[in-house]
C-alpha cells in the first residue's frame, strides 16, 4: 500500500468525519483533502474508456479540433496507474498514441507515438510539463501530479456557484512550471472545480475548470457503481488569450481493461475493440 495516499477504508471514514463537520468549519487537513482529489479525479473506478473531443481555441476565435480515446487501468486504488490515448482525428495526429504508466513514489514513464515517421519516442521527466499536442494542458495535467511533491495549505471554505469547496494552496516543493496553485475543491465529491497556476512572476498563468459534472452508473444490482465525473473542462492560459476546452462525448468505468492493452507494442497496433 502507497502510504501517501488514503486507503479505501480510510477515506470512507474521511467521509463521515467530513460530513460531520457544522458549516463553516475547516474541515480535514489539506494533504488529505488533495489525496481524496487524486482518487475521485484520477482513479474513479477500475478502469476506464472515453472519448472526447479537444478543442484550441486561439485569442482571435480560431480553432483546432482534436478527437481522442482514453483508457485507464489502475494496479491499485491510489498507487501505480496505465494510460492509453489514441487520436482518432484530425489527419495530421490520426493514429498518433500517447501511453503513461504512472509511479507515485517516482517519475512516470511516459512514451508518444508518432506514426508519420513510425517512432515511438519516450517523454523524459523534464518534458511532463510541455504542452499536451498543443493544447494549454501539459502532460502531467493528463495524468495527475503527486500530492507529495508539494505542500498543501487549507486557506478557507468558499461557496463557488452551487458548490461548497475547500480552498487550498500548493506550494512545489522543488522547481516546476508553477511557482503556486490554487485550488477549489467540492466538498461532497472531492472533484476541482477551479485551478489557478501562477508562474515564476507570482502572476496568474493559467486556469482551469471544470464546466459541468454528472455522475455515470457503471455495473448493475448490488455492485453498481456511481462516480461524479468531470464532462467538460477548460484550461484557459490568461498570458497567451489561448484556451483548450475538452468534452467527453462518452465514457464508461469498470470494463475489465487487460494490462496487456497498455505495453509499446499497442502503440503501434491499438486495441481496437476499445476505440471503437
Amino acid at each position: 500500500m502507497n502510504p501517501r495516499f488514503i486507503p479505501v477504508t480510510v477515506a470512507l471514514l474521511l467521509d463521515l468525519v467530513l460530513a460531520a463537520q457544522p458549516t463553516g468549519a475547516l474541515a480535514a487537513p489539506a494533504d488529505e483533502v488533495m489525496e481524496r482529489r487524486e482518487l475521485a479525479f484520477h482513479y474513479a473506478g477500475t478502469d476506464t474508456q472515453a472519448r472526447f473531443t479537444m478543442e484550441l481555441i486561439a485569442g482571435d476565435g480560431g480553432k483546432r479540433v482534436r478527437v481522442l480515446t482514453m483508457l485507464r487501468r489502475n494496479e491499485e486504488m491510489g498507487g501505480n496507474q496505465k494510460y492509453f490515448m489514441y487520436f482518432h482525428e484530425p489527419g495530421d495526429v490520426r493514429r498518433l498514441t500517447f501511453m503513461v504508466w504512472k509511479y507515485p513514489d517516482r517519475g512516470d514513464d511516459r512514451w508518444i507515438f508518432v506514426p508519420a515517421v513510425d517512432l515511438i519516442r519516450r517523454i523524459s521527466a523534464e518534458d511532463k510539463y510541455s504542452s499536451f499536442v498543443g493544447s494549454d494542458f501539459t502532460y502531467e495535467d493528463v495524468s495527475g501530479r503527486d500530492v507529495a511533491e508539494d505542500t498543501h495549505t487549507l486557506l478557507r471554505e468558499e461557496r463557488l456557484g452551487e458548490r461548497e469547496t475547500l480552498v487550498i494552496e500548493s506550494i512545489p516543493r522543488e522547481p516546476a512550471v508553477f511557482t503556486k496553485r490554487i485550488s477549489w475543491i467540492d466538498k461532497q465529491n472531492f472533484l476541482p472545480l477551479k485551478e489557478e497556476y501562477y508562474d515564476a512572476q507570482n502572476e496568474l498563468h493559467r486556469v482551469f475548470t471544470a464546466d459541468r459534472i454528472e455522475e455515470i452508473a457503471a455495473g448493475e444490482g448490488e455492485g453498481r457503481r456511481v462516480y461524479p465525473t468531470v464532462m467538460k473542462r477548460t484550461m484557459k492560459n490568461l498570458k497567451t488569450g489561448h484556451r483548450t476546452e475538452v468534452t467527453t462525448d462518452s465514457i464508461a468505468y469498470d470494463l475489465g481493461l487487460a494490462d496487456a492493452d497498455f505495453s509499446e507494442r499497442r502503440m503501434r497496433h491499438p486495441p481496437q475493440e476499445w476505440l471503437r
